[in-house]
């Protein structure tokens, strides 16, 4: 087989992690054989995680899944090839690849899911509260506040995507965005009501410091968005 022909395989080609790096790096055939490879890898790896590991999308069409892998799929492709010099090295690049991918999807999914979030939930005491208030509910007085504001809600989507685990973020989703009752949230999640609180209480103190280390203290946030 030729190079060209190697490159216009019709099923994506096995890689050493050498050889990702160079072609992905590369111009012209090689790039582009590499980029759709990857591409096809990350998109049935992302297309596997929302139809076999998210039970919240099961009432949505296949093909509507099938979009939203390729949608995913894509801005993985760019924030990887934006970052192939963090790779090191210690797994298969194509597993790197895919964590990013998942992580990126997930990442996605919760910024939509949480995007009515209010800030009384991080600050009021004891429980987490019931609220569909918006972060954005309040109009801002002009531009400058505008842009503080956009950054600082960044700032927050980032602290759900890394200060949480997956099952704290579910339980912060279910008591303090959905409003559904503590007890039943402790049955669907198995546990019980204490354990549910301390889940939460430890959700929010991780989200607060998390917050409070990039310097943002909870009280200049709660008077930006007055």
């Amino acid at each position: 087989m030729t190079t060209t022909e190697t490159y216009h395989a019709d099923r994506p080609q096995e890689r050493t992690n050498e050889q990702w790096l160079a072609q992905l790096r590369a111009d012209g055939a090689p790039q582009a054989a590499a980029l759709d490879d990857l591409r096809v890898r990350l998109q049935r790896s992302i297309l596997y995680y929302l139809t076999q590991e998210r039970s919240d999308l099961r009432d949505l069409a296949t093909h509507e899944l099938e979009q939203m892998a390729q949608d995913f799929a894509q801005d993985a492709l760019l924030r990887i090839i934006a970052n192939l010099d963090s790779f090191r090295g210690e797994s298969q690049f194509t597993t790197w690849a895919n964590r990013i991918a998942v992580r990126l999807a997930i990442s996605d999914l919760r910024r939509a899911r949480y995007k009515d979030f209010s800030l009384d939930n991080l600050t009021a005491d004891g429980e987490l509260l019931p609220t569909t208030a918006s972060l954005t509910s309040v109009p801002p007085p002009g531009p400058e506040a505008s842009t503080e504001r956009n950054d600082v809600l960044e700032l927050i989507n980032r602290a759900f995507d890394e200060a949480l685990t997956e099952r704290q973020f579910r339980a912060i989703e279910a008591v303090a965005l959905k409003g559904i009752p503590m007890d039943v949230v402790a049955q669907q999640m198995g546990t019980n009501r204490n354990a549910l609180y301390k889940l939460l209480h430890d959700a929010r103190r991780k989200l607060r410091s998390y917050l409070e280390a990039e310097g943002l203290p909870m009280d200049y946030i709660m008077t930006l968005f007055q």
